[in-house]
């Protein structure tokens, strides 16, 4: 995969994928942005979320199974320090509509193990819990 980022002016960016979606990204005011655009950390946090949302609801499918919904909470942690990486990420999934629990866990697991390439990417650790119609389940051990 290859990408090429254009300075749009000052701390903004402006990229466009290879399957051809514009992407923008900003710093805030206060640092010398014009919040015209997510910031990079914001894109990292919404690409893990994207990335284990598609491999679950994929996972799902093959096992015949359709969520009436599904949302996803994703809370990141970062370093006081610079770079101020991402040192932790929780993510909780929540369904709803007649899915059997030990299917969900296999898939979020299968997910989370195997299959999420963004989450792999990182340093961070990441942990995870899931819901299944508002009934909250135990988090996830890695």
């Amino acid at each position: 995969m290859k990408l090429t980022i254009d300075w749009t002016g000052d701390m903004g960016f402006s990229s466009t994928t290879p399957t051809g979606h514009q992407i923008k990204m900003d710093a805030s005011v206060e640092v010398g942005g014009q919040n015209s655009g997510p910031r990079p950390t914001e894109l990292l946090l919404n690409a893990v979320a994207g990335c284990t949302g598609i491999d679950i609801i994929s996972i799902l499918h093959k096992m015949r199974l359709k969520p009436l919904s599904f949302h996803i909470d994703v809370e990141g942690a970062r370093a006081e320090e610079h770079p101020k990486k991402f040192t932790n990420v929780n993510i909780h999934y929540s369904f709803e509509g007649d899915l059997p629990e030990e299917k969900v866990v296999r898939a979020i697991k299968l997910s989370k193990d195997k299959y999420c390439s963004v989450s792999h990417s990182l340093s961070a650790t990441i942990t995870a819990s899931y819901s299944i119609n508002s009934e909250e389940k135990k988090v996830l051990d890695e």
